[in-house]
């Protein structure tokens, strides 16, 4: 695959999903369930770090290839879940950014 764009990957996950007849399990409980499991394993990495180590995580390789993982897994599962519920995730962030935005204007410089 020389070029990743969500809709690439999503159908890939779904694939990968029918090829091993997972889909009946693939419900959008059990999906943020798991989506939320995947989540935790991520944040156990960083649990007991100091910001200083946190923001350095990276530097080790076996520590960043568990967080690339955790990551990997977290993003796939969220996929699946925007596929399942219909949710366009780059127009569902997009629209979040927008009320953000609104939410939380920038202050006036004093």
């Amino acid at each position: 695959m020389s070029e990743l764009d969500v809709a690439t990957l999503q159908r890939r996950l779904a694939e990968f999903a029918v090829a091993r007849n997972w889909q009946p399990y693939h419900t959008p409980k059990n999906l943020v369930a798991a989506l939320s499991v995947e989540a935790s394993e991520l944040l156990e990495i960083f649990q007991w770090l100091t910001p200083e180590q946190s923001a350095d995580v990276m530097r080790d390789p076996d520590t960043a290839h568990r967080v690339t993982d955790e990551v990997a897994d977290v993003l796939a599962y969220l996929l699946q879940v925007c596929e399942v519920l219909g949710i366009d995730p780059l127009e569902a962030l997009a629209a979040k950014i927008d009320r953000n935005e609104r939410r939380f204007p920038v202050p006036d410089k004093p």
